[in-house]
């Protein structure tokens, strides 16, 4: 696809002048983070199966 759809969020990031804004992952046409673990509802990561 020529074009990405995704949906933001407020919240700088203190080192990127200008940058206001982060992307909701696993939202719209993002993906989420695979094989996270920890602070999974942050990055769309689906809760990992049993202890593998």
């Amino acid at each position: 696809q020529e074009h990405s759809v995704v949906l933001i969020r407020g919240g700088r990031v203190k080192d990127l002048p200008g940058v206001r804004y982060h992307v909701v992952r696993s939202a719209l046409d993002c993906e989420g983070v695979p094989d996270r673990r920890r602070g999974r509802s942050k990055y769309g990561a689906v809760k990992p199966r049993d202890g593998g």
